[in-house]
This record gives C-alpha cells, sequence and structure tokens, in this order.
C-alpha cells in the first residue's frame, strides 16, 4: 500500500492549518480531517467556470474574477472555454497556495498562472471584489467549503449580506455571482435573492464519472 506523503503545510491567515499530501499520483489539501480538494474529485470546480460562461451567453472577452485559486480546476476550465481577449483577475489569500501550484503541483497547474489572461492577486477575495478596476462580467467564489466560513471565519463575510452586496455592485448588468459549496444551504440561497440576485441552483457530483459527494453551484445574476 502506498503511503501519503507530506509535501507541505500553510497556515491560514486567521484560520486553520492546510497540508498539502501526495498520495500515488493525486494530491489532495487538508485541514484536519477535512479533505478540502483532490485531484481526484474535480468536476464540480470546472463546472463552477463551464456553467458559469454558458450562462454569460456569447460575451465576448468577458473580465471574471476567481477566487481562490485553490488547485486550480475552475481557472484551467475558464481558459480553455474563454477567447484570446478575456481576462481573469485570480485573487488567492493563502501564498503557499501559490507556491505549491508552482512547485510540486507544477505538472497539474499546466502553466495556467503564467497565461496572459490571468493576473494574480495574492490577497482576500472580498478585497478584490472592492477593488476590481471595471464592472466584471463574472465573480466565481470557491472560497471555504462553502458559505459556512469553515477554514477561516472571515470567510463569512464574503456571504453576508454586505459582501453579496459589493458583488453585486462589481458586476455589470446581468453579470453572474457562482458560488461553489460543498452543500446545500437554503438561508444562502433566499439571501442571494433578497440582494437583487436571480438565483439557479444546481448540484453536480464531485467526480467525471458521475459518482462523488453532490457538491452544490448557485448562480446568481445581477437584475436590475
Amino acid at each position: 500500500m502506498i503511503a501519503r506523503e507530506l509535501l507541505g503545510t500553510a497556515q491560514v491567515p486567521g484560520g486553520e492549518e492546510l497540508k498539502l499530501f501526495k498520495h500515488d499520483r493525486d494530491f489532495m489539501i487538508v485541514m484536519g480531517h477535512n479533505e478540502l480538494m483532490s485531484t481526484r474529485m474535480r468536476t464540480s470546480e470546472e463546472a463552477l467556470a463551464v456553467m458559469t460562461i454558458e450562462r454569460l451567453e456569447g460575451r465576448r472577452s468577458p473580465h471574471l474574477l476567481v477566487g481562490g485559486y485553490g488547485m486550480g480546476f475552475t481557472l484551467r476550465a475558464a481558459l480553455a472555454k474563454l477567447d484570446k481577449d478575456a481576462r481573469i483577475i485570480v485573487a488567492e489569500l493563502v501564498p503557499e497556495i501559490i507556491d505549491w501550484a508552482k512547485g510540486p503541483m507544477a505538472e497539474v497547474t499546466a502553466g495556467c498562472l503564467d497565461d496572459r489572461r490571468v493576473r494574480l492577486v495574492r490577497g482576500d477575495v472580498g478585497e478584490a471584489i472592492l477593488l476590481a478596476p471595471e464592472p466584471l462580467d463574472a465573480i466565481l467564489l470557491d472560497v471555504d467549503n462553502g458559505p459556512d466560513g469553515l477554514v477561516r471565519p472571515d470567510n463569512n463575510k464574503l456571504y453576508g449580506k454586505a459582501g453579496l452586496h459589493n458583488a453585486r455592485r462589481a458586476l455589470s448588468p446581468g453579470g453572474i455571482l457562482a458560488v461553489w459549496s460543498a452543500d446545500k444551504d437554503p438561508k444562502f440561497a433566499r439571501r442571494l435573492e433578497d440582494v437583487g440576485f436571480e438565483v439557479e441552483e444546481v448540484e453536480i457530483r464531485a467526480r467525471a464519472n458521475g459518482k462523488g459527494p453532490r457538491h452544490v453551484i448557485w448562480f446568481a445574476r445581477r437584475i436590475d
């Protein structure tokens, strides 16, 4: 039996310790007993990008913000779907996540952070939303385990009404806030509607073969 190999640790600012493991050819990022992400289960993170771009209804050269980087599944899927003049801001709070992407996980990363369409912001995605230099066509959030602040309590600010209002203001008319979650959250869905979004909730299996946990993505369109 092949044992898991610990490749690195990282302290989340104001939160818990993360650990990067490798098992055979697979990588996983773990917090305590919770496996937050893994190269074995990536389909829902990829769907976050693919299904958002489909819902942008053919906008040319869209401007997206992705937070956070994680293992880059969402970013790589977005780059594969977008045209050459699209722009993506990637916000990642934990420096080691990017170090791992460019180090032990470089083969998985496949150079996506060096794509000329990508601008990396090392910091909190909430601040990146506030500081967006122009209206965004979409904001894709895969921060924490969903809107429950598991990894970092401050992440709750993103998903409260104030954070959702900030996201709505940062979007262009008809723009989309897409939020990934490990579980359903009816209160969060209602909160999205309360701040002026038209909400669609989709369940996605974690694995490409249609197996694994059911994850949830909310596609919240700004309506004016």
